[in-house]
């Protein structure tokens, strides 16, 4: 399979593509939601996303059902970070699988973080790390997404302007698509002409009403953004509740095409 056949597989050009992140059990507690990890896929997969962002065990977990649902992309987070809470650079970054192992497993891209509140030496070996990933995904021909955060941070103006700048770093290494936690409509805008790389906004935890998760997704729409990454703003709200905020967010998507 070629890079090309796993991208538009993961970010398709008739619509923004819908990632329901279901890998926080890598890092967080045991978390809301996700009390049973494969529960998520039978329970959201026929409900307009167009694929799943996992860990390795998910995907060994729930081959059967993603063979019998062939449109729904895989996107395999491959390491993890503790403790996340560290906002001093005191948290420590690995590697969990390979890039080799994610293509043995059949899945259409991977996904690393790249926090950037860590140590100049952690940082160096963040980038050194970042970019033997890259080399191994154009080897492979297999996407990598990367995530640039000052991770368990809060939202402030100084952050986002860091994030922003960590972007760039994400694009400079070799990024085949970049996610992102919403910056602004103004400034998603700007990253997707700047960096001319795939965009994908990441919704973050639950918080505001149902309006505010569709106000925001519709912001990122707007900008260019090729996808967005929605997960606990939909199933940790009310089944109901978040039935109707994912058929709202997939109208939306719908409405956009893109000229690859």
């Amino acid at each position: 399979m070629s890079m090309e056949y796993r991208l538009r597989r993961t970010l398709p050009s008739n619509r923004v593509a819908i990632i329901m992140p279901v890998d926080h059990g890598l890092i967080f507690d045991r978390i809301e939601g996700l009390e049973t990890p494969s529960a998520p896929f039978a329970a959201w997969g026929e409900s307009d996303v167009t694929g799943f962002m996992m860990t390795p065990g998910q995907v060994r977990q729930t081959a059967r059902y993603f063979a019998a649902h062939p449109h729904l992309t895989r996107v395999l987070t491959i390491d993890t970070y503790y403790d996340y809470r560290n906002l001093d650079g005191g948290g420590s970054h690995g590697l969990i699988t390979n890039v080799e192992e994610a293509v043995r497993m059949g899945v259409d891209a991977v996904k690393m973080l790249f926090p950037w509140n860590m140590s100049r030496a952690e940082q160096v070996a963040m980038c050194t790390r970042v970019g033997q990933v890259v080399n191994e995904c154009n080897r492979w021909e297999i996407p990598l997404v990367l995530e640039p955060v000052i991770i368990g941070a809060p939202r402030t103006e100084e952050v986002i302007k860091q994030e922003e700048k960590v972007a760039r770093i994400a694009y400079d290494l070799g990024a085949h698509v970049i996610k992102i936690a919403f910056p602004g409509e103004e400034r998603t805008k700007r990253l997707v002409d700047e960096l001319k790389v795939p965009l994908v906004i990441a919704g973050g935890p639950l918080t505001g009403t149902p309006a505010d998760t569709i106000d925001a997704v519709a912001q990122t729409i707007r900008s260019g953004a090729r996808g967005v990454i929605v997960g606990r703003n939909i199933w940790q709200r009310e089944r109901a509740e978040g039935l109707q905020v994912l058929s709202e967010v997939a109208k939306l998507t719908r409405a956009q095409k893109f000229n690859d």
